[in-house]
């Protein structure tokens, strides 16, 4: 059976699986919705957001230097045991986050750890763009909210389409990580810097 791009779609939409996962089960399931999720939970997949309040103490420091030593990335990622920690799997995982970072200049891992003055000054950039072109108040604010979300998809670490594979997020990235092991990985924090860089 030909599975859609659209079911793949849909199915990713409702469980925030990766694309190849998505695609597995579907074929798996005959391209029944309803079947799929239920294998996507069996496999422990889409249970993977679920892991978030379990304690994550081992992982890794890993670093990425670019461009003839003009760009150089710290980034730590944690996982709940050594053992996981250690893998060649997650030692990858962790140099492509911080590959991704150098590439990408992420401002914050998620939308939470964004500054609220930063979000705010965005706002008003938007809105007196929107202004400027005429649009009337009740349209600007759709207008805003567009630019908003687009931002945060280039700002926010887990939202930017992952370099490797722009179909999936760096988000569906971690999410296949932890249905692979089985546990809860946070990515903790990144430093990133660019040579002739003025501080903060």
């Amino acid at each position: 059976m030909e599975i859609s791009a659209a079911l793949i779609k849909e199915l990713r939409d409702k469980t925030a699986v990766g694309i190849m996962d998505c695609k597995e089960a579907l074929t798996e399931c005959e391209g029944n919705i309803q079947k799929s999720i239920e294998y996507l939970r069996k496999k422990g997949i889409a249970t993977a957001k679920k892991r978030g309040g379990r304690v994550t103490s081992q992982g890794q420091v890993q670093s990425y230097i670019h461009g003839g030593g003009k760009i150089g990335v710290l980034v730590e990622v944690n996982c709940e045991t050594d053992f996981t920690g250690k893998t060649e799997d997650f030692t990858n995982f962790v140099r492509d986050l911080a590959m991704q970072i150098a590439a990408t200049n992420p401002v914050a891992i998620d939308r939470e750890r964004i500054p609220e003055e930063t979000i705010q000054k965005e706002k008003e950039i938007y809105a007196s763009q929107a202004r400027e072109t005429g649009k009337p108040e009740k349209v600007i604010e759709k207008i805003v909210e567009g630019k908003l979300k687009k931002f945060y998809s280039e700002a926010c670490l887990l939202e930017q389409p992952f370099v490797k594979n722009p179909d999936i997020t760096v988000q569906d990235l971690a999410n296949e990580m932890m249905a692979k092991t089985g546990e809860n990985i946070v990515i903790k924090r990144f430093v990133r810097f660019q040579l002739g860089e003025e501080d903060a």
